[in-house]
């Protein structure tokens, strides 16, 4: 057997050990309940809640979705679950404020902390920290390239993107955005990205190889405060949460023009898109509820309620 088909092979048998060991559940964070709500994937249903400690935010799981990560940002923590039995395996400190992070190829997670105008990097096994980069102020949303080569953190008071290089840790671009900056997503290639501007309410395509803005996207409606952001998996549809306009905002990823928006419940925030891409499930945190989407008709199909200002959510299937 040569090198290329044995390698074809040991992709194929993790990734059916990785979907193998999926529990197919949706994880919410409950930012006033302090807890997270356990969606069935097959029911959309509530199935258990984990009382997780004071006001958890951002979330995501291992590569290997062996373990889910929870931050709780008034404790200064991640907590660590076991997204199978639900238990509470561990904590570590993580800095001040943890809100969002991203979990990094190599199992590492980028956090950013809101209120010391910093990044860190945590090895999540051990709780150490790795490293720690000054950004601007109010780090807010973490995007880290397919490759793991970059990481984005977005600085709501500066109006950046701030790029890091990894595994230098080192700031190599600063990109001027719309005002408040909230969250960023990298395209397959690692060679686009697109970025929300709340206060700004725009969305804008970024070159990530020279930094610059390719193209920007006004949005019309003067309620929306767009938040979080996905690409499609054909990465020819963006989806932004619209925040006060109650809607999804879809978007032609090519021509940065406005589609439609789905509307769902009250100040929309997060955002995820399950593995196949045929379903988004919102966090809709005035109204207590997660909306759930499908993709090929672009249309709410189901509203499941939760706990008290859901903020972000995680598919391990």
């Amino acid at each position: 057997m040569n090198i290329s088909r044995i390698i074809f092979v040991v992709t194929v048998l993790l990734s059916q050990s990785l979907q193998a060991t999926s529990t197919n559940r949706i994880f919410v964070t409950n930012e006033r309940s302090n807890s997270v709500s356990v969606i069935n994937g097959d029911s959309l249903e509530v199935e258990a809640s984990i009382d997780i400690g004071e006001r958890p935010r951002g979330i995501g799981l291992s590569p290997d979705r062996s373990e889910l990560y929870v931050a709780v940002s008034e404790e200064n923590l991640i907590a660590v679950v076991d997204p199978a039995s639900l238990k509470i395996l561990r904590r570590f400190k993580s800095g001040s404020d943890p809100e969002t992070f991203a979990v990094h190829p190599n199992g590492n997670i980028y956090i950013s902390n809101e209120d010391d105008a910093k990044a860190t990097v945590f090895n999540p096994a051990t709780g150490e920290q790795v490293a720690e980069i000054p950004v601007g102020l109010e780090p807010e949303g973490v995007a880290i390239s397919p490759d793991g080569k970059k990481v984005i953190v977005t600085s709501e008071s500066t109006n950046m993107l701030h790029v890091i290089a990894v595994p230098e840790h080192i700031i190599v671009a600063n990109v001027l955005v719309g005002a408040r900056p909230r969250s960023a997503v990298f395209n397959s290639s690692g060679k686009l990205a697109y970025a929300t501007s709340e206060i700004s309410g725009e969305v804008k395509k970024v070159d990530m190889e020279s930094y610059k803005i390719l193209s920007k996207a006004k949005i019309a409606d003067e309620k929306a405060k767009p938040k979080d952001i996905l690409l499609s998996k054909d990465e020819s549809t963006v989806y932004v949460a619209g925040g006060r306009s109650n809607q999804v905002l879809v978007m032609d990823a090519d021509k940065m023009e406005l589609i439609k928006g789905i509307p769902v419940g009250k100040r929309v925030w997060g955002l995820a898109m399950s593995r196949d891409g045929k379903r988004i499930f919102t966090t809709d945190g005035v109204s207590g509820t997660v909306s759930v989407i499908d993709t090929d008709s672009n249309k709410r199909i189901k509203t499941i309620e939760v706990g008290k200002f859901p903020w972000g959510v995680v598919i391990d299937d």
